[in-house]
Formats: structure tokens, sequence, C-alpha cells
């Protein structure tokens, strides 16, 4: 079991930054691809980025490519997402995940956070 906590969102004008940090509870996190999704009012929960174990390989959706920013340090338990040049259609609730293989497929993901909300103003 893998217990995870979102922080760093927060309300910023477009063509700012954000930077999201994921701090997992266990000591196997090593072992474990995490992720990033988002979830805006109405809309399904999507994925955004992903990262393999080994901090060596990144998956990142065609919205975010370029803008957006992937990472993890084993040592400290935490996976991060660094948000750069963000816009209003990045407003969503951020959660990042926990997937015992490396895939953008959101059903792969067991364990979840609580989520972290960024609002980008127009």
């Amino acid at each position: 079991q893998v217990q995870l906590v979102e922080s760093g969102g927060g309300l910023v004008q477009a063509g700012g930054s954000l930077r999201l940090s994921c701090a997992a509870s266990t000591t196997t996190f090593r072992n474990y691809a995490m992720g990033w999704f988002r979830q805006a009012p109405g809309k399904e929960r999507e994925f955004v980025a992903a990262i393999n174990w080994s901090n060596t390989n990144t998956y990142y959706d065609d919205s975010v490519k370029g803008r957006f920013t992937i990472s993890r340090d084993n040592a400290k338990m935490t996976a991060y997402l660094q948000m750069n040049s963000l816009k209003p259609e990045d407003t969503a609730v951020y959660y990042c995940a926990a997937s015992p293989i490396f895939v953008m497929r959101i059903t792969a993901y067991r364990y979840w956070g609580q989520g972290t909300q960024v609002t980008v103003s127009s």
C-alpha cells in the first residue's frame, strides 16, 4: 500500500508557473511508476504525465508536452510536476498516482492522492 499527498497547487495568471509535489509514505516508492492526472469540472480525469521507477523515462500528454516536466527523487520519496507557461485550460484538480507498471492508462494506477487545485486565470 502506498499513501500519497499532493501539494503546491494555487492560483496563477496565464503564462505563470507552479510546481506540484507528491509525497509518498512507503519505502517501496522506488518500485512504482508515478503519474500525474487532472480533472476539470464536468470532465473525465485525464492523463498528464508519468515517470518510471528508475527516473529514466517519461510520458506526456500532447497538451502539456514542452510545458510540463515530471521528475522524482526516490531518496525523498517524492514526485514532482513542474508546470510552466500555464494556460486557463490547465485549470483542474491535479492528482498524483502510483502504478506497478509504466503506462498511461488510468486503470493501471492503484494508489491515489487526494488532489490539489490548480487555477489559471485568463
